[in-house]
């Protein structure tokens, strides 16, 4: 069943959400001090708490961190390791979730450790524009496989791909709700309706959108080794639009 909120519930979203957003922009500023993935989970762990709020990945299915972390060819549910150093040229997905008073917050953004390549920098402007057209394509009464169809006709305009097996999801008072959201075309899907809160967070890479699970049970890879971004937002429907609450 897809939740409508109400208007009580909105704006607990609309808080939870900019406690998401704010911890993801402190871990963006303070990027250059980390040496491993694991510098920026305990850097979130302590944020995030700092805020009044609660890592809501943690122990989520068995998931061991506070965050994803997620380098290189990892397309998501990269965890956090004192052995995976940032080396300059790699690019570094962090995907922040926040409780906040009952509500979650989810988002993420691919950085860049140092200068990256040119393909590198290709690909994370493909996904961050990916993020920004199926926004777009949130809009009441339209078909939420919509939202798949203009995100992945945008990225194989631009020579990439997008991840079929992975994608959003509706939020709030729990972190994974119903509707799954596709980023390609699979099918039309329900209609969009006011006070629905969903997450949009392409996985675009540069080769093959195949991907593997590896033995952790958790770390996807792309099955080809080439690199992935991703960038994620959660939004509310509204009847004037969407409205992006990280």
């Amino acid at each position: 069943m897809i939740t409508l909120l109400d208007g009580t519930e909105q704006r607990a979203m609309r808080a939870a959400g900019l406690v998401a957003r704010a911890t993801l922009e402190a871990v963006r500023k303070a990027l250059p001090r980390f040496r491993t993935t694991a510098d920026v989970a305990e850097f979130v762990a302590l944020d995030t708490r700092k805020r009044g709020a609660k890592p809501s990945q943690l122990g989520y299915q068995g998931f061991p961190a506070v965050c994803c972390t997620s380098k290189n060819h990892v397309v998501c549910h990269g965890i956090p390791s004192r052995a995976e150093k940032l080396e300059p040229g790699d690019i570094l997905n962090v995907d922040v979730t926040s409780e906040f008073e009952g509500f979650h917050g989810d988002t993420s953004a691919t950085f860049f450790i140092g200068e990256p390549s040119a393909e590198a920098r290709h690909l994370v402007h493909v996904a961050e524009q990916a993020l920004a057209i199926g926004i777009a394509a949130l809009q009441v009464g339209r078909r939420l496989g919509e939202v798949g169809m203009a995100i992945e006709h945008f990225v194989r305009q631009q020579g990439c791909s997008v991840v079929r097996e992975f994608g959003g999801h509706g939020i709030g008072r729990k972190m994974h709700m119903e509707p799954h959201v596709p980023h390609c075309a699979q099918h039309l899907g329900p209609r969009l309706r006011a006070g629905m809160a969903l997450t949009i967070e392409p996985m675009v890479n540069l080769g093959t959108a195949d991907v593997v699970c590896l033995d952790d049970d958790w770390t996807v890879v792309t099955a080809d080794g080439r690199l992935s971004a991703q960038f994620e937002h959660t939004v509310l429907l509204t009847d004037s639009g969407p409205e992006i609450l990280t």
